[in-house]
């Protein structure tokens, strides 16, 4: 099958860099578009508003995300593909990490989904459920997952 458009989403683990690796791959052997996405969940911070100011928080974990984003660009741009990033925001109330990564994929009509399989989640992993697994239960397109 040929990919046109291969999306992968990143977190900073070392996962997700395996996964962006495999992506950049498969994007240079088919010539595809590959989008990078990072998604940041403005509930981590929302709920730390009581210990921590909203407004600073959010700012550094916003800056983080666009600070991995802009290391990940110089990185891809040595592949020489056709590829963009994008800063990816999850509203309090809008769902969880997956549904919003699925729901990029699908309105960017991505005819790949490449994740890790274990990333940043830790003991809520054993409570919650990886993002890897609730995204192969509820994509739509093809999915590559990487394990760690």
């Amino acid at each position: 099958m040929k990919y046109k458009k291969i999306m992968v989403a990143v977190d900073g683990s070392a996962t997700s860099n395996q996964a962006l690796q495999e992506a950049i791959e498969l994007a240079q052997d088919q010539k595809s578009f590959l989008r990078i996405i990072y998604v940041l969940d403005e509930s981590i911070v929302k709920y730390a508003d009581s210990f921590i100011d909203f407004e600073t928080l959010w700012k550094a974990y916003k800056e983080e995300g666009e600070d991995f984003l802009e290391k990940i660009n110089h990185q891809v741009k040595e592949a020489n593909i056709n590829f963009d990033t994008h800063l990816v925001i999850l509203k309090f109330a809008e769902g969880r990490i997956a549904e919003k990564i699925v729901s990029e994929a699908q309105d960017w009509q991505a005819d790949l989904l490449v994740i890790g399989t274990h990333g940043r989640q830790g003991i809520s992993r054993f409570f919650l459920g990886s993002v890897a697994e609730k995204v192969l239960r509820i994509a739509t397109m093809p999915i590559l997952l990487i394990r760690g």
